[in-house]
C-alpha cells in the first residue's frame, strides 16, 4: 500500500508565525529552497522527508502534527454533506476537497454549518404541524450537533480540563473527599435519580443501585461543576457556542471530560495501556472505571509531545445509530445515520459479553484493526428497561501489534480484511451486498432483465 502523502501547508505556515521567522530564514533552517518552501506552504508540494526531518531537529516540532485529524475530520464531513440530495450536479474530486481542508478550514466548516443549518431547517418543515406559527426562523445548528461538532474538532482532548483532572488526581483525593472539603454532603438513595445536587443545601444525592464506577464518575462530574466553574466557563467563552443551550450541553460534556480524566489521569493512564497493551478489562479493573469509560478515554490520548495511540471510538444504539464518534484516525463516522453494516460493531448485540476482533479495509484503501463489545446497563430494577449499546474501538493495522486483542491474527493475508466504507451515499464500492442506497457521485444503470445482489449496476 502507498505512503500517503503529508500535504501540510497550514501548519507550515503556523509554525512559522510562531517563530515569527520570514520564509526565507525558514527555508534556509529547513535546508530547502525559497520557492520549493513557497510551494509547501500552498500545497503545491507535499511535505519532504528532509524537511520533516528539519522540523523535528531544528524545532523539536512533533511531526505528528502534520498529520493532525483536522483536514481528514473536513473532508469526511464535506463529502457527506455533497453526498446529500440538495446538491444535483457532479461531486467536486476528492482532491479539491483536500485542498479547500488544507488551505481554506474556516471556509470548509462555514459550508458545513450552512448545510447543517439547511438540514435543521428541512427537518422543521418536515413536520409541517408544529412549523406553522413559529415566529423563530431563524436558521440555526442543532445544540446538540454544534456541541458535538465542537469536541469534533478539538480531537476530542481539551488541554486545560484534562491536565486540571490531572492534577486533581495527584492529591490522591476521592471525589467525595474532595467534595466534603467544598462543603457538600452526599447521599445515596435507592429513590433517586443516577445524580441530583441541591445548591441551596449543598447535598449530592446519587442512585445506590448503580455500579460503582458509575457512582465514581457522577462524584467527579459534580466535583468539576462545582471546583472547576472558573476554567470550565473560560472554555466555554472561548467555543462561542450560539445558544444558552448548546453552551449547557457543552459545561456537561466538559464536565465529563474531567472526570474521565481525574478517574484515568493522563499521564498514569498512558503508560498504563503501554504496558498491559491496552487491555480493557485490564485498565477498567486498575482503574475502577467502566469498559465504555476506558474505550472512550483511549480515543483522548492526544496530548502534543505524548500522544497515545490514535483510536476511533464509536457508540451506537441497537438501531445502529450513532451516540458517541470520535476519531483521531483518518477514518471518520457519518455525521448523520448509523454506521456501516459491515462493521463488526453491530455483531456485539448478538454475543453479549464478548469482544468481537475486525480487520477492515476502507475505499480508500486504508486498513484498521476494530475491536467491538456490547456495553448493556441495566436499569437497576426488574420493571426497568436495559439500555443496550455496543462500542467500537479500533486504530490502523500499523499500530495493532501494540494491542494484546489483535494477537494471532493473519494481518499479512488481503483477503482478512473486510470491505467496510462511512455511508452509502459516499461510499464508492460498487457490488456491495449490504448497500442501502446508491452512491451519489456514481451513475447508475438499470436492467429489468437483469438482478444480481442489487437491483441495479454502478458505473
Amino acid at each position: 500500500m502507498a505512503v500517503q502523502k503529508i500535504y501540510a501547508g497550514a501548519k507550515l505556515r503556523e509554525l512559522r508565525a510562531r517563530l515569527s521567522l520570514t520564509q526565507k530564514v525558514f527555508a534556509q533552517k529547513l535546508g530547502v529552497s525559497l520557492p520549493y518552501l513557497n510551494q509547501m506552504e500552498n500545497n503545491n508540494r507535499p511535505v519532504s522527508t528532509s524537511v520533516v526531518l528539519g522540523l523535528a531537529q531544528e524545532f523539536g516540532f512533533d511531526v505528528t502534527e502534520l498529520q493532525s485529524g483536522d483536514e481528514a475530520r473536513l473532508v469526511g464531513d464535506m463529502r457527506e454533506a455533497l453526498a446529500d440530495p440538495v446538491f444535483t450536479g457532479d461531486a467536486p474530486q476528492l482532491a479539491d476537497l483536500r485542498l479547500a481542508a488544507a488551505n481554506a478550514p474556516t471556509l470548509a466548516r462555514a459550508f458545513l454549518d450552512l448545510h447543517a443549518a439547511y438540514r435543521q431547517t428541512h427537518e422543521r418543515l418536515a413536520s409541517l404541524d408544529e412549523a406553522l406559527g413559529r415566529e423563530d426562523t431563524r436558521l440555526a445548528p442543532s445544540p446538540w450537533e454544534e456541541v458535538r461538532d465542537f469536541f469534533h474538532y478539538c480531537d476530542n482532548y481539551i488541554d486545560a480540563v484534562d491536565r486540571a483532572a490531572e492534577h486533581f488526581a495527584r492529591t490522591r483525593k476521592t471525589a467525595e473527599q474532595a467534595l466534603n472539603d467544598l462543603g457538600v454532603t452526599v447521599v445515596r438513595s435507592a429513590d433517586s435519580p443516577l445524580r441530583h445536587y441541591d445548591p441551596a443545601t449543598k447535598t449530592l444525592i446519587l442512585a445506590s443501585g448503580a455500579a460503582a464506577a458509575t457512582q465514581t464518575f457522577q462524584l467527579l462530574l459534580q466535583l468539576a461543576l462545582i471546583s472547576q466553574e472558573t476554567l470550565l466557563s473560560a472554555t466555554l467563552d472561548l467555543a462561542r457556542f450560539q445558544s444558552p443551550e448548546a453552551r449547557g450541553i457543552a459545561l456537561v460534556g466538559l464536565a465529563n471530560y474531567f472526570a474521565g480524566a481525574a478517574l484515568m489521569p493522563y499521564g498514569a493512564f498512558l503508560q498504563a495501556a503501554k504496558d498491559t497493551r491496552h487491555d480493557l478489562e485490564i485498565l477498567s479493573a486498575q482503574f475502577g472505571a467502566s469498559l465504555e469509560q476506558v474505550a472512550h478515554r483511549l480515543s483522548t490520548l492526544q496530548r502534543p509531545a505524548a500522544k497515545g495511540i490514535p483510536f476511533f471510538f464509536v457508540r451506537v444504539d441497537q438501531a445502529g445509530t450513532i451516540t458517541k464518534r470520535h476519531s483521531a484516525t483518518t477514518l471518520q463516522f457519518a455525521r448523520y445515520g448509523g454506521a456501516c453494516p459491515l462493521w463488526n460493531v453491530h455483531a456485539a448485540f448478538e454475543t453479549p459479553g464478548q469482544f468481537l476482533r475486525q480487520l477492515a479495509e476502507t475505499p480508500d484503501g486504508a486498513r484498521y484493526f476494530c475491536l467491538a463489545r456490547d456495553v448493556s446497563k441495566s436499569g437497576g430494577a426488574f420493571n426497568a428497561p436495559t439500555r443496550r449499546y455496543a462500542i467500537g474501538l479500533g486504530c490502523e493495522v500499523r499500530h495493532a501489534d501494540a494491542l494484546v486483542y489483535a494477537d494471532h491474527m493473519d494481518r499479512a493475508a488481503p483477503d482478512a480484511y473486510a470491505p467496510i466504507g462511512i455511508s452509502c451515499r459516499i461510499c464508492e464500492r460498487k457490488s456491495c451486498h449490504q448497500r442501502s442506497v446508491p452512491p451519489l457521485e456514481r451513475r447508475l444503470r438499470v436492467n429489468p432483465d437483469r438482478r444480481g445482489v442489487l437491483p441495479y449496476q454502478v458505473d
